[in-house]
């Protein structure tokens, strides 16, 4: 996948800025961050690009709803090509999700249906809500899941 930031991410501001202040404190958060925190930052860029694609569509602003659903469907190819089928068991279902996801995203764009983004939108919005919620779970220590 070719990206147009220096590093080469996918879930890359879209705003940066000449000074490059912005990208550089993108950079620095994507290299530091933990895995299930660069997999939520995934999730919310994916969310981000769906919305932006319901405004744009809505708007008839048919360029920019083809770059987001593009963008889209590269988080979710990088998402899908991520999952490791023997280490979680639900990671069949997620694939199918993935594959839903995909498919869709390509049909809104080609058909330049907001409905078929809406829906995109509603999906993305639960699983990224999910595995939120999932990484803050993680990211507690072992004491404090317990005696939760």
């Amino acid at each position: 996948m070719a990206y147009t930031t220096p590093f080469s991410s996918p879930y890359a501001a879209s705003s940066a800025t000449t000074s490059g202040t912005p990208l550089a404190y993108l950079q620095s958060s994507v290299e530091t961050a933990s895995p299930s925190k660069l997999l939520v930052m995934l999730y919310e860029r994916l969310v981000l690009d769906c919305r932006r694609a319901v405004a744009a569509q809505e708007a008839g602003d048919h360029a920019v709803a083809h770059h987001n659903l593009l963008h889209a469907q590269d988080i979710v190819v990088e998402l899908q090509s991520s999952l490791r089928p023997g280490v979680w068991d639900g990671s069949e279902g997620l694939n199918s999700i993935y594959s839903h996801l995909t498919v869709q995203l390509i049909q809104a764009n080609v058909q330049r249906d907001v409905t078929i983004t809406s829906h995109c939108l509603d999906l993305v919005v639960g699983l990224a809500e999910a595995w939120r919620e999932a990484a803050a779970e993680a990211a507690r220590p072992a004491d404090a899941v317990r005696s939760a």
